[in-house]
């Protein structure tokens, strides 16, 4: 669905959501693969609650908060490289260019330099990459209402 928005040609989509992380690698602007991985912005939550010893649901929002993000990002890094690992053994076997990076854990200041110095891929963001999927899957269904 994220695609409908980014139109990538040969890349992938790294889709970064609260409990998984999803891989859909494109050629041709046509998906190929698609991995669902048990890593996501839970995960990045829990280390923010045992880094500052504050409950769960606090350390959820105090990770929303871009205020604290280049305070946390170097104790998420592991966590970020962790990511950067399952997305290199996911798209070794293709010709991927390029990599965006969509999903509300990816509003995390800097975790696209994190992933492209790991993977060694161009890897961007779009501005609010939370909207990228719900936008993408609207017009798919827009898209099929016309046609």
């Amino acid at each position: 669905a994220a695609n409908n928005l980014l139109k990538i040609e040969n890349g992938a989509v790294v889709d970064i959501g609260g409990g998984t992380t999803g891989i859909s690698i494109l050629k041709d602007g046509k998906v190929i693969q698609v991995v669902d991985e048990p890593t996501g912005g839970t995960h990045f939550s829990l280390v923010i609650s045992g880094a500052y010893g504050m409950p769960f649901k606090e350390a959820d929002k105090f990770k929303r908060d871009n205020k604290n993000h280049k305070e946390i990002l170097p104790i998420l890094r592991p966590v970020v490289e962790k990511v950067s690992s399952i997305i290199n053994n996911q798209i070794k076997n293709y010709d991927v260019n390029e990599i965006s990076l969509v999903g509300g854990t990816c509003c995390l200041t800097g975790i696209e330099e994190i992933i492209q110095k790991q993977t060694k891929i161009y890897t961007h963001k779009p501005k609010n990459p939370m909207f990228v999927t719900p936008l993408g899957i609207a017009l798919s269904c827009t898209q099929d209402i016309i046609e």
